[in-house]
């Protein structure tokens, strides 16, 4: 697996000593200025439009600084008003680092958890869920996901009946990559989901041709994941100059520019771009702020990146 030091200068590793005491962490968090929010549709909830991935960024093992790295990261995010943080087992050591970030910081209430069960057997689901909740070491799970669809059926069994006795509080599938739409299209249009989560940014925009519309159509959250392509979308704009419209949406970077053609998607709930860095995580969060792109504008950002 790549080294999280290594994935993109988005995640650059912010120095050492970065996260504040934690006395003074909750009242900070409770002034901290509201972002945009959007409705869950299956309950009218309103969660902020980005989160945070941990995907490789948190998959630091054992040491200690870079835990208490991700920790500052984890910091700054709820202290911009943030909410979900969205894992897997499949991430390594992530699930324990996040739980790591979250007793340092107190356990914020504001925490929307959001993870997912991935083991081939169906019968092996629960074990590994309650795994789950020990790293974290959080009472419940707001959101559970079967994880690129393995086993989806026998899993999503586990999930309505945790749901149903309040061990849960949202139920929902995830792909990645744009892979396996076909099925997710029959799962969406057939199957009772509160999320859906896929790949979806300015250059991959396969998800607008059916899933995000039958979302809409279905009441279905959705989560898009690899906003950024793991790093490589920022990574080929930089250096270039960003377009002059960037400024009516109040964005002053490639990232913002990007997470607001992707929020601003009328089926989009909340995007979850990945990152090690302090600043950035700010940095995407102020995307959640200020203007949004309409339809033609988005069109636009589209049609402005692909011809770079």
């Amino acid at each position: 697996m790549t080294s999280p030091r290594h994935v993109s200068r988005r995640a650059a590793l912010v120095g050492a000593g970065a996260l504040a005491a934690t006395s003074a962490l909750r009242p900070r968090l409770a002034a901290a200025a509201a972002p945009l929010a959007k409705p869950i549709p299956s309950s009218g909830e309103r969660i902020p439009a980005v989160g945070l991935g941990t995907w490789i960024t948190f998959n630091v093992g054992e040491d200690r600084t870079l835990r208490d790295e991700c920790a500052a990261v984890m910091e700054a995010f709820f202290a911009g008003g943030g909410r979900m943080i969205d894992s897997s087992p499949m991430y390594g050591s992530a699930q324990p680092v996040v739980g790591y970030g979250l007793r340092k910081l107190g356990r914020p209430d504001m925490l929307f958890s959001a993870e997912k069960v991935w083991t081939s057997s169906g019968r092996d689901g629960a074990a590994q869920i309650e795994a789950t909740r020990r790293f974290w070491d959080v009472p419940r799970f707001d959101l559970l996901q079967v994880h690129n669809l393995l086993a989806w059926e026998a899993h999503l069994e586990t999930l309505r009946a945790m749901k149903e006795r309040g061990a849960l509080r949202y139920v929902g599938v995830t792909t990645s990559e744009g892979r396996r739409h076909s099925e997710l299209e029959t799962i969406l249009a057939s199957t009772p989901l509160d999320f859906v989560q896929l790949t979806y940014n300015p250059l991959d925009r396969e998800a607008e041709k059916r899933l995000l519309p039958l979302a809409g159509e279905r009441g279905v959250a959705v989560i898009v994941n690899r906003p950024f392509r793991q790093g490589r979308l920022t990574e080929a704009l930089e250096g270039e100059p960003l377009p002059g419209f960037a400024a009516e949406l109040g964005a002053t970077t490639w990232a913002q520019l990007i997470l607001k053609f992707i929020v601003a998607h009328p089926a989009v709930t909340c995007a979850i771009p990945a990152t090690t860095s302090v600043a950035h995580v700010r940095e995407n969060l102020a995307a959640a702020s200020g203007p949004l792109p309409d339809e033609a504008m988005r069109a636009r950002i589209a049609a402005h990146i692909a011809d770079l």
